[in-house]
């Protein structure tokens, strides 16, 4: 297991969880965490094609809905696969919670496409070849595969919670939902 499994920045507000193992962190390990989005943080707007090749910006969501944006290593493998389909058969419960579930991974378009249709996904899959906004975002590798992360964005566009888990699925969609219900709480 990774050092970086299962690791979760909380909803703004709650304790702060150190992403560094030691406390003595470097500087120079400083400096890189700020190179990456952190929770508080204002989502980075970006614009990606997604698997019908129309471009999506991730701005055109801002202020209308939650973003449940998560990155993923690649379609259809094992754990790609569980995840996605994770989030399909909960789609319904973001949907009533206000959210939209974007997946971004370097996959090409027609991957995407054929991903989608054969798993029935109903949400967007992004397609970041060059790997840029996953760079822009300091999404970690772990055992030279690209990161499972998961970022839930707020309707203004700040993220509310990170998570962190390259071998487990589900678990992104349970912290998503957690996080979402901890959103409403705080507006009623």
């Amino acid at each position: 297991m990774s050092k970086y499994d299962d690791e979760v920045q909380p909803v703004k507000g709650s304790a702060p969880i150190r992403l560094a193992n030691d406390a003595s962190a470097s500087s120079s390990a400083q400096a890189r965490r700020k190179e990456k989005v952190q929770v508080g943080d204002l989502t980075p707007d970006f614009t990606l094609l997604n698997q019908s090749s129309r471009p999506i910006s991730l701005g055109d969501f801002l202020g209308k809905k939650h973003i449940v944006l998560y990155f993923y290593p690649k379609d259809n493998t094992s754990l790609c696969t569980e995840e996605a389909c994770a989030f399909r058969d909960s789609y319904k419960v973001f949907k009533d919670a206000g959210a939209e579930i974007i997946g971004v991974s370097s996959d090409p378009v027609e991957s995407h496409r054929q991903f989608a249709k054969e798993h029935q996904l109903p949400f967007i899959l992004l397609s970041d070849v060059d790997g840029v906004i996953r760079k822009r975002y300091g999404v970690p590798t772990a055992f030279g595969l690209p990161g499972r992360v998961t970022y839930i964005i707020d309707r203004q566009g700040v993220v509310r919670r990170i998570f962190f888990s390259q071998f487990t699925s589900k678990r992104h969609v349970d912290e998503a939902l957690e996080t979402l219900q901890k959103i409403h709480d705080e507006h009623v």
